[in-house]
């Protein structure tokens, strides 16, 4: 696929996989592969571990960096971890993929980096330091596996997408997919030498480090299973599922303390089921204690999947990431990072996870020779945690944008669903969308200084009249802006894929028109609200019928 996933071509694909994969959901038997009746029984000690506290959980790529002095690398790695009043309670160190190692391995290929191995030389394992560094802070400490990760460059800084595909993957060509964005194939898990392989590097960094649990991370990368027959191969992700779970319990047993296993799907059942990802028989078999729900979206249906996990004592998790954030929103203010996690403690979230945010404030990062992120990364670390240390301070709720995402084929990551952008009807029917607020507004009116609806318009004209109402009330314009600009919409062209550097700049030609509505307290609803939107008048004939939606802001201010 091409960084332009917008484009009518490649939804109309992506809908054919969906439509494909979900063919015999209905109509196909369940293969006996399933294992329907095998269940796994958990210890008391095992479920009491489930249920430690998880405000935050840190997923951590501890890669590149490699050429600085080993001290000063830890160090970064754990200054955010180290900030008084951080609400952080577990790490999950994402340094697990099968082929091309960081730890040491007696039978995977280590990453060849002339860096890395001065540090081996000096006798430094710099995976089980970090390990150990997460343990002695009295941190939960999880090992982030990689289902199929992309090959890694010699020089252990990205993709490696001039060099050739790993030793393994080499050895074993008929263990992969064929991708069109990945030349080197994804790993195909309906191969038993796949699952087998995966499943014995799992146990041997079970063995060799103290984890408290281990993540199998399916964001990275999707298909995981031949394409258009997802479903239909379910089982073998399924039994793949199934090995890890015996072989942690295994280890449990032995050594005496448990160790858990989580696993990162999907936002929505659903896009769980196109890609081959059976949530409800892992649930019904006890193969899964915590689920990590998406990965760079905003929107995650945790009513769903609470609704699935039922009398289950299963943690559900969303997911942040501010790498490849949802499009629009990369290195977002503190506004917006606040209302995506406060709509998810609303929506009964057992605890949120970052990933792809900053290890360190911008000077620390510039001294090691890291891209500095922002500092809402370490505001956020001290309020997000909780619903509480959110509450009455200031939000921007936001509503989905697609695009920005070539690295899968499938549903996960993708977006491809999300309601923005979205072209107005010329003849004044209106769009419905909406838009979840976790904040109980009309219950609190006398805390709110200011509440503010936003539309961002493209090829809109200056004086476009535009009618919106909320939850049936008809809204007010309050101010108008046709010189808006914003650096992370590039219409008409299409979204760029997400990541990078985040350094965007504005286009001085671009025309944005930006209209804010006034809204009162309440108008507004806890939870779901709808909002209606419509062109009042025909626009002029230039820009008729291409109108666009680009993005639906819910503004709070509190006194």
């Amino acid at each position: 696929m091409t960084p332009n996933d917008q484009s009518p071509v490649v939804r109309r694909r992506f809908l054919k996989t969906v439509a494909a994969s979900l063919g015999g959901l209905l109509a196909g038997p369940v293969s006996a592969g399933d294992s329907a009746d095998e269940v796994f029984e958990l210890s008391t000690q095992h479920r009491e571990a489930v249920n430690r506290r998880r405000r935050i959980v840190v997923q951590y790529d501890a890669q590149e960096l490699y050429g600085i002095d080993f001290a000063t690398w830890l160090d970064f790695r754990f200054r955010y971890l180290d900030e008084p009043g951080t609400q952080i309670d577990s790490v999950w160190w994402d340094v697990g993929r099968l082929g091309q190692v960081l730890y040491p391995s007696k039978f995977l290929d280590q990453l060849e980096n002339a860096d890395l191995q001065k540090w081996r030389d000096q006798g430094s394992d710099f995976v089980g330091s970090l390990i150990a560094e997460t343990r002695r802070r009295g941190l939960e400490v999880f090992w982030h596996h990689r289902v199929s990760e992309v090959d890694i460059n010699t020089q252990g800084t990205g993709a490696a997408w001039k060099d050739g595909p790993a030793p393994l993957k080499r050895a074993h060509p008929d263990w992969v997919l064929k991708t069109d964005w990945w030349r080197h194939g994804l790993w195909d898990f309906s191969v038993a030498a796949v699952r087998e392989h995966t499943v014995r590097a799992l146990r041997e960094v079970a063995e060799r480090y103290e984890l408290d649990g281990m993540q199998l991370d399916f964001a990275r990368h999707i298909p995981c299973l031949p394409p258009g027959r997802q479903w239909e191969l379910r089982h073998h992700v399924t039994e793949l599922m199934r090995s890890v779970r015996r072989m942690l319990l295994d280890i449990e047993r032995k050594r005496g303390r448990p160790c858990l296993l989580a696993a990162k799907v999907c936002r929505t059942l659903d896009g769980c089921r196109s890609d081959g990802l059976d949530v409800e028989a892992w649930v019904r078999q006890n193969l899964v204690d915590i689920l990590t729900l998406g990965s760079r979206s905003v929107e995650v249906d945790v009513a769903a999947f609470r609704r699935v996990t039922a009398g289950r004592n299963i943690k559900l998790q969303p997911c942040f990431d501010d790498h490849h954030t949802t499009d629009g929103y990369r290195y977002a203010p503190i506004e917006v990072v606040r209302g995506v996690f406060a709509n998810w403690w609303q929506q009964g979230a057992d605890g949120v996870v970052t990933f792809n945010w900053s290890n360190a404030p911008p000077e620390v990062c510039q001294a090691v020779g890291a891209p500095p992120g922002p500092l809402t990364h370490r505001q956020a670390y001290r309020e997000i945690g909780s619903s509480k240390t959110m509450e009455f301070k200031d939000k921007t709720f936001v509503v989905e944008r697609r695009g920005g995402y070539p690295w899968a084929e499938g549903f996960f990551n993708r977006n491809d669903t999300a309601p923005l952008p979205l072209a107005l009807a010329a003849e004044g029917t209106p769009a419905t969308i909406r838009v979840r607020l976790s904040d109980d507004l009309a219950a609190s009116a006398a805390r709110v200084k200011s509440l503010c609806l936003r539309t961002v318009l493209f090829n809109a004209a200056d004086d476009q009249r535009v009618a919106v109402r909320l939850n049936g009330f008809t809204l007010p314009l309050r101010e108008r802006d046709p010189q808006w600009k914003d650096p992370q919409i590039f219409s008409p062209r299409p979204q760029p894929a997400s990541g990078g550097t985040g350094d965007y700049r504005i286009d001085p030609r671009q025309r944005l028109l930006r209209l804010d509505f006034a809204v009162t307290p309440t108008q507004c609803k806890l939870g779901e609200n709808v909002v209606s939107i419509c062109l009042a008048a025909p626009p002029p004939e230039a820009t008729r019928s291409s109108v666009a939606l680009e993005k639906l802001e819910f503004d709070v201010r509190y006194v």
